[in-house]
């Protein structure tokens, strides 16, 4: 009996923490997203896919409702192309407003103001090599107040504190590039808001 007392006080804060982070998407179908701009955005085989349309411009899929701080875990395999995570970010039509994480070959965990600054935190050459073509890669990005960290599978890639940061607002945003040949596969996307 003393055993099992002790095991639940030592695994009920793991429990309580893991149970704070809530999914951002059902599995099923776009429910609590919006499509902005005339990009591909659907559903296969339980995943959510961003690709690009004959229009071959920017398209975001966002959330619907806006987030501050909060710690954000997604998978994402790239079949071809270019994307981001965009956070604190508003959007109209293809024109989007506020800050992105890259996620690509060679620069995923970046951290990117659009419209403004541009790079704001490239990952060093030590972490290059952490990202896994062909394959489905772990996204984990920490938002609070002013200060951003990224992570690719496990490994840091950027951390940045930054004025402008700390005073946006906005939504979480998924991108496909306007090279025109983007195709992105998402799953596993969930987020745990803090300060609540």
């Amino acid at each position: 009996m003393k055993l099992l007392v002790l095991f639940l006080c030592l695994v009920s804060p793991l429990m309580s923490s893991a149970q704070k982070f809530t999914s951002l998407y059902n599995g099923k179908d776009l429910s609590g997203w919006k499509i902005n701009g005339t990009e591909k955005w659907y559903v296969e085989n339980g995943e959510i896919i961003g690709e690009s349309g004959p229009d071959k411009g920017f398209g975001y899929l966002s959330t619907e409702k806006p987030y501050k701080n909060f710690i954000l875990e997604m998978h994402f395999l790239f079949e071809r192309g270019n994307s981001g995570v965009f956070f604190r970010s508003n959007i109209d039509g293809q024109i989007i407003d506020g800050w992105q994480v890259d996620v690509s070959e060679k620069f995923t965990g970046k951290i990117f103001e659009s419209y403004g600054r541009g790079n704001l935190c490239l990952p060093s050459e030590k972490v290059s090599g952490m990202y896994k073509p062909n394959e489905w890669n772990y996204l984990r990005i920490y938002v609070n107040d002013d200060r951003v960290t990224t992570w690719l599978n496990g490994r840091e890639m950027c951390d940045l504190q930054d004025k402008q940061i700390g005073a946006g607002e906005g939504y979480i945003a998924l991108q496909v590039h306007h090279d025109g040949e983007t195709k992105v596969r998402w799953k596993n996307i969930r987020i745990r808001e803090l300060g609540k």
